[in-house]
């Protein structure tokens, strides 16, 4: 890690409850850890995640110079495909392949998403195809066999590589694995299962690439709910709830064949009240889409998240403490550690993040604070990289991107202040007003003006800015009228010339 900490890979994980709400428009996936909701999973049947998905796409432009080129698969816009993502470049990383020499307009391709669009962005894509299971990943085009990275134990790596060739067909072609870290504790019998169902998913999509044509999906990911099983089980699981009776069926069904020792934690959850109300989760969204986060004795976060970085600031608030400041903010600081890790999955914030952590005079108490950090941000599932404080005193570290955050998922900008946050004052808004009715008078010769405008802003122009329009008529020597439009936001007028 360049410059970073590493993050211990020893913590014992607090045991997990995942709740699994599904109604017939989404499906919501909360995962709390100590009855605290530490991730938030959303799936709409109008939006649902591409990633993982596989098409076959058609070239539409070639891009030599950026080395990349945009592929249609019948999305409202077109999806990227970068060299670095093109299979023969991957397979020889030391050579310099050009894209133009493999790709041309026209072209029938088969591409697999791999990033989600992400706001004006269209989805990435690679032309290396891999198939996730429960302990193995296919990739089809590939002969080698990987082995997670976490799994560290360099016996315990050479006895599953060995067991996973014992278990493949000789022919060895498109024999491509990559063992995942749940596959540690798998039997060969089910080993063997994921093999044979990741077989026959790359057979169905090879036919139909034959057989279907351009711009059409082959293969969609499992749902949410399954792909809960799939990817978030673990021994540290204490128990699944579902709110629907179907799907409840559906995936002790999926468990039996794919992750056996989740079947008998899967239950059907028959409260009176809803389930995320009950383990008060609805709540907890709500407060993760503001800024603002409270600790204990009245200290707090604010979290900022903008296209560039994620910033937050830790602040004592009310609290200084009875005996010690210095005690009060190392304290303060400590607690931020773990609520930050928690709300970065929660709100699912990915790129750069910066944490301006109060002020600590001792290098002791600093140091203290980036270990407790590391430790917080071990129960990640997804890749962080923390990087230490830097010279202006700010901890500087990444989390990778995955999907979008918790807030572009749920909000959408404000009409009114376009989301920017603020609102352009009463009085703002009157002297832009005036300054436009200037310029018009300039360019037209109107016999009067109308304003209309804000309840509020038409309030200023009748009291405190009264005497400024009135030296505005004499300037211009034209009438000015006003006139109320309740519909209308703060910032919105129209000046008509009558």
């Amino acid at each position: 890690m360049l410059n970073g900490i590493p993050l211990p890979k020893d913590t014992v994980r607090p045991p997990e409850t995942v709740l699994v709400n599904i109604t017939p428009q989404e499906t919501r996936v909360a995962v709390l850890e100590e009855n605290n909701i530490c991730e938030l999973h959303i799936e709409r049947n109008s939006g649902h995640g591409l990633v993982g998905n596989i098409y076959l796409g058609v070239v539409r432009r070639v891009l030599p110079g950026m080395q990349s080129a945009f592929i249609d698969i019948g999305l409202e816009r077109a999806a990227f495909l970068h060299i670095v993502d093109v299979l023969e470049q991957r397979r020889n990383p030391d050579e310099t392949q050009r894209i133009e020499h493999m790709l041309f307009e026209g072209q029938s391709v088969l591409v697999q998403v791999i990033k989600d669009p992400i706001n004006t962005k269209g989805a990435r894509l690679s032309t290396q195809i891999s198939l996730a299971g429960r302990f193995l990943v296919h990739l089809p085009q590939e002969d080698h066999i990987g082995i997670s990275q976490r799994i560290e134990d360099e016996e315990e790596r050479n006895s599953l590589r060995s067991r996973l060739e014992n278990l493949l067909p000789e022919n060895g072609a498109g024999q491509g694995y990559i063992i995942r870290t749940s596959a540690e504790n798998a039997s060969d019998a089910e080993l063997q299962a994921d093999i044979g169902y990741l077989t026959k998913v790359w057979e169905n999509i090879q036919h139909q690439a034959k057989t279907r044509p351009p711009e059409t999906l082959l293969y969609q990911d499992l749902p949410l709910s399954l792909r809960v099983l799939r990817d978030m089980f673990s021994d540290n699981t204490r128990e699944i709830l579902v709110d629907s009776k179907e799907n409840h069926q559906r995936m002790q069904e999926f468990a039996e064949l794919y992750v056996p020792g989740a079947a008998g934690k899967i239950r059907l959850f028959k409260g009176e009240r809803p389930l995320f109300e009950s383990h008060n989760v609805e709540q907890e969204i709500n407060r993760a889409l503001q800024p603002r986060v409270n600790l204990n004795f009245g200290s707090y976060l604010i979290i900022e998240a903008t296209e560039a970085m994620t910033t937050i600031d830790v602040n004592t608030g009310g609290f200084v403490g009875a005996r010690n400041f210095d005690e009060t903010i190392f304290r303060t600081n400590l607690e931020a550690c773990h609520t930050i890790a928690r709300e970065l999955r929660l709100r699912n914030l990915g790129g750069i993040i910066i944490i301006d952590f109060i002020d600590m005079a001792h290098d002791t108490h600093r140091e203290a604070v980036l270990q407790e950090l590391a430790k917080a941000l071990s129960f990640d599932r997804t890749r962080v990289t923390l990087n230490g404080f830097t010279s202006l005193g700010l901890v500087e570290l990444t989390r990778k991107r995955t999907r979008e955050n918790l807030s572009h998922v749920l909000c959408e900008p404000c009409p009114s202040c376009q989301g920017r946050g603020r609102l352009k004052t009463p009085q703002t808004v009157c002297y832009e007003i005036q300054r436009e009715i200037v310029r018009e008078a300039r360019r037209y010769d109107a016999k009067e003006f109308r304003i209309l405008a804000a309840p509020n802003v038409i309030d200023l122009f009748l009291d405190e800015e009264s005497q400024s329009l009135a030296m505005l008529i004499d300037f211009i020597g034209k009438p000015i009228s006003l006139a109320v439009e309740t519909a209308y936001t703060q910032e919105q007028y129209d000046i008509v010339l009558m």
